[in-house]
């Protein structure tokens, strides 16, 4: 007879409340008026916001700040502090006596007590950690069982929105007494040349006389190789297996295989088995050379991302990501750094598919606090098995290309944390020997002094571009990382003037001007970087802080109200670019052009005063037109980092009419145009589905952006018009997000201000086919429409 594992997602029939009384944990509790909910689950994006949820008072070190001061939107000003409850009565018709059980959490925010049938059977700190319990002799075969989960969010225990909940899959794994190990099984490719690889598989199984036999397929699910095992050391079987002709794994071309593990009875029957995507890769970091994927030198053009997904909060959803991930790869980006904490197994899975180096993180403290309640508490006990579970469960993914073991973390002074480094970086070392480690370092000349940094595999720096000379020659490995870059702040649509570069400048709006010349104390421009990018090959790439805006650390409005969330992203907090996109867009995106100019130029009242004009592209040159009137030709130069990378008109005068830019290429030559408009007044909606088709599962998200448009159909850039959404037919009106940092303005209600004339909404499929639309209106505006359908 045929068996092997089984996986059951819990994901439906869940109770969630905050308000408990009683034993919540035991068999006989009534949980019937407790919230319905689905799990990932956040119960803290449901707002409302509000300051009181997590004030801070304290000092930023790592801002450089010298005094305490209140922190009002620090952890997004969303309601996650505190203790919430789920439960679920299920059961599992596969379980049976002789059979094992496991119950695996890909996360748990935060400090997870867990019950079975009445019976606390384990607990965890870290609320970003996987971890799994063995249930085998608690789960009751043939019956329900009833699962509660205890969930603690301390205050002062983060720097950013957290999230609340159960916020990623929860499962269970049903397998034989003779079955491969929980994230046991290692897949690396060690060995490639001359047109063939060495496949090298390493399994932990349970069971004695088993035999395994691994099938090697590609991408079409043809089988290109086989081996079968018989023998096995320390419980593990290790295979060797060569494949001719490999397709090889990399951002441009991400091709992936799949190994079919089988173990076997001594009587033949099949016991268990396991289908691991993976890639044929081979990386390389080298002294003065850098990082090197297949034999090519390769730059990081990397993005920092917190786990939020704006509006949804911190609940995992494959739509909300792998949209990320599309608007990154037109950006040209080709590396993420999960900030700063374990990445989700599903963002993995998607940056193996779509081609995305992977900087895996683990945490944003050791045992030196930042926040009172963070992890420095868990240290000990935990940041070994952390770990651990970091690097088994994702360890063969070929999206992975490094590890860092902390970000920032104050244990950077002193000899214990030299001691602390090197004990971290010995754990993922044993755990995988393929992968080097660093750490993301903002104290560099303590780093120098102490040997800190010249412990780490690769040395990363979080800015301090100033320094980036000093340290490599200070450190022996021949090549500096930028682990966090930038920090540029903006605001989508929204300028400033005079328009001048400056650091912690706010303004009476609590937002930022998206001239993209403002950073923090700390932080810098995107054209400093660019400069040691370019010209240091000992540079080898950087992660920008951040791909997106995420919930929390409204700098430089930390300490203002209402602000409560980033400043950061090349992308705002609903996923619309800002004007810094294009600025990335322009280096990092080889295969198409950009053109891009900056402001609007819809400024009532500035007629005849200085309103530069920016244009961000690919092209040297270019004349700027206002109102058909040549305003020169720009060509750009080395006089300063921004006269490099940016054409700038900063003799403008504003009048109202059409700003044209002319691009030419390298034999000056016209080689595109782009041109910007003054709009009238706001006359009617205008909807753009990311995608028009999803699937009726119960999960995906079609991503519409909402503009206004005047009645010759220019977009009104300054519009802040409230709308209203309805869905009707096969979906769900989810959420919405207009990017302004300041809003108040609660994500699932269906009504939402513009911000700087757009906003994105989110329709969710539920599990029945059909049509779908969505229907948007505001007063004194033509309504508008969008048909989409889901698909089973």
């Amino acid at each position: 007879m045929m068996s092997q594992s089984t996986t059951v997602i819990l994901k439906d029939n869940w109770r969630f409340s905050k308000e408990v009384k009683g034993d919540a944990f035991s068999t006989d509790y009534d949980a019937s008026k407790w919230e319905k909910v689905s799990v990932p689950h956040d119960w803290a994006i449901y707002g409302p916001f509000d300051k009181k949820w997590d004030i801070q008072t304290g000092i930023i070190e790592q801002n450089g700040e010298k005094e305490a001061t209140e922190k009002t939107g620090r952890t997004g000003s969303l309601p996650h502090i505190g203790t919430g409850w789920y439960r679920n009565v299920f059961s599992i018709p596969e379980f049976r006596k002789g059979k094992k059980a496991l119950l695996v959490f890909e996360g748990a925010m935060s400090e997870p007590q867990v019950f079975l049938n009445g019976k606390k059977i384990g607990n965890w700190g870290y609320g970003y950690s996987y971890f799994f319990i063995d249930i085998t002799n608690d789960l009751i075969a043939g019956s329900e069982n009833v699962l509660a989960v205890k969930l603690t969010n301390e205050p002062f225990s983060s720097r950013w929105y957290p999230g609340a909940g159960l916020y990623r899959k929860v499962s269970i794994v049903v397998k034989e007494n003779e079955s491969f190990a929980q994230w046991g099984t290692f897949i690396t490719t060690p060995d490639t040349k001359d047109n063939n690889a060495i496949v090298d598989i390493k399994a932990e199984f349970h069971g004695s006389n088993v035999s395994m036999v691994t099938e090697i397929k590609d991408a079409k699910n043809k089988l290109v190789a086989t081996q079968k095992s018989t023998e096995t050391e320390d419980g593990k079987f290790h295979q060797t297996i060569s494949v001719g002709n490999p397709h090889l794994w990399s951002p441009e071309t991400p091709y992936l295989y799949t190994a079919v593990t089988k173990l076997f009875a001594a009587d033949g029957s099949l016991k268990d088995e396991q289908n691991i995507k993976f890639g044929i890769r081979y990386i390389k970091y080298e002294s003065n050379k850098g990082f090197s994927l297949n034999g090519k030198v390769t730059k990081f053009k990397g993005v920092c991302l917190h786990h939020d997904l704006g509006p949804l909060g911190a609940a995992v959803n494959k739509a909300a990501l792998k949209r990320q991930l599309t608007i990154l790869k037109d950006l040209g980006c080709n590396a993420i750094r999960s900030s700063h904490n374990m990445p989700s197994f599903e963002q993995l899975e998607l940056a193996d598919e779509m081609g995305f180096m992977f900087l895996a993180e683990s945490f944003d403290e050791w045992a030196k606090p930042k926040v009172e309640n963070g992890y420095h508490r868990f240290f000990e006990e935990y940041a070994e098995k952390d770990i651990v579970n970091l690097v088994r469960a994702t360890r063969n993914h070929p999206c992975i290309v490094m590890w860092s073991s902390g970000n920032e973390v104050p244990d950077q002074y002193g000899a214990e944390g030299l001691t602390r480094a090197k004990f971290l970086q010995d754990v993922f070392h044993r755990e995988d020997p393929t992968r080097p480690v660093t750490v993301g370092m903002d104290q560099v000349k303590q780093t120098m002094a102490s040997g800190f940094g010249s412990l780490l595999d690769i040395p990363g720096l979080n800015y301090r571009v100033h320094l980036y000379e000093e340290a490599y020659k200070a450190f022996p490995q021949g090549f500096i990382l930028g682990s966090e870059t930038a920090s540029t702040v903006s605001s989508r649509g929204i300028y400033k003037f005079p328009v001048v570069q400056e650091k912690n400048k706010q303004y009476d709006d609590l937002q930022c001007s998206s001239y993209d010349l403002e950073a923090c104390s700390w932080s810098n421009v995107p054209d400093d970087d660019f400069v040691l990018q370019d010209d240091k090959s000992w540079v080898i790439g950087e992660f920008v802080w951040t791909g997106f805006d995420y919930l929390g650390e409204p700098t430089p409005y930390d300490e203002k109200w209402p602000s409560r969330s980033s400043y950061f992203g090349i992308s705002d907090l609903a996923g619309l670019p800002k004007d810094r996109f294009y600025l990335y867009r322009s280096r990092w995106n080889t295969k198409d052009n950009t053109l891009h100019i900056l402001p609007h130029w819809n400024w009532k009242g500035r007629e005849g005063e200085i309103t530069p004009v920016f244009v961000y592209t690919n092209y040297d040159s270019a004349e700027l037109f206002v109102n058909g009137k040549s305003m020169g030709i720009q060509k750009k130069n080395n006089a300063t980092p921004q006269n490099r990378y940016r054409l700038m008109w900063n003799d403008v005068k504003y009048e109202p009419g059409t700003v044209k830019v002319v691009a030419f290429d390298s034999n000056g030559k016209i080689a595109a145009e782009s041109t910007v408009k003054t709009a009238g007044d706001p006359y009617k909606i205008v909807l753009d589905a990311d995608r028009k088709t999803i699937k009726a599962d119960g999960e995906d998200i079609s991503f519409v952006t909402v503009s206004v448009v005047d009645k010759n159909g220019i977009p009104c850039p300054t519009a802040d018009n409230e709308l209203q959404f309805k869905v009707t037919g096969a979906a769900t009106y989810r959420a919405a997000c207009n990017g302004d940092a300041t809003s108040l303005e609660i994500f699932h209600e269906n009504h939402m201000k513009l911000f700087s004339g757009k906003l994105v909404v989110l329709v969710k499929s539920i599990k029945t086919a059909g049509k779908i639309q969505l229907e948007v209106k505001g007063n004194g505006l033509q309504t508008g429409k969008i048909n989409l359908k889901a698909e089973l």
